[in-house]
């Protein structure tokens, strides 16, 4: 299957979650046997050579390719989760967002100091998350290796975001505009 294929699967939906905004969908790609199984595939390949020890999936769709990735690869998988959805003792990080401020959290000690990881999330637009995501981790002595996203929107500078902060970022795919 070729990138443009599966490109195809991914549903935009307008005006959602506000007017002005083209939602990129990912959840027909994944309910595509064919599809799910060509993204996390080509995911792994680029993955493989770094040979981490740890996916990390960024709430909430970045846990079903994460965990994915983590059983293809032999990894362990580590949710990053928003503020107060894990039990037991948490670190986490406060960021600000474009109206307002936010907080992510990962269980203490879950990712050992020096521990290769690759953080993986479904799509990347402006990169707020995926920055403080990136800074959690090196916060606990992570050695991160990739942020790697099925979908970039270039136009939102995301991607620049993490490489300008040092993290090595990639997509699958892109869509033009927002």
């Amino acid at each position: 299957m070729s990138l443009e294929s599966l490109t195809a699967l991914v549903r935009t939906i307008p005006d959602f979650p506000k007017p002005g905004i083209a939602f990129r969908d990912i959840t027909t790609l994944l309910a595509d046997p064919a599809g799910f199984a060509e993204l996390i595939d080509r995911m792994a390949d680029r993955i493989r050579p770094l040979e981490p020890q740890f996916l990390v999936g960024v709430e909430a769709r970045g846990f079903i390719l994460a965990a994915a990735l983590a059983r293809v690869l032999g990894a362990g998988f580590v949710p990053v989760r928003k503020a107060g959805k894990l039990p037991g003792p948490t670190v986490g990080i406060d960021y600000v967002l474009e109206y307002g401020a936010d907080r992510l959290e990962l269980h203490q000690g879950q990712v050992p100091v020096g521990a290769r990881v690759v953080l993986v999330d479904d799509l990347i637009a402006t990169g707020g998350t995926a920055l403080a995501a990136a800074q959690l981790l090196r916060e606990q002595g992570a050695q991160l290796m990739l942020a790697l996203f099925a979908i970039d929107l270039p136009d939102l500078g995301g991607m620049d975001l993490l490489r300008n902060d040092g993290v090595a970022a990639e997509a699958l795919l892109a869509f033009e505009g927002d």
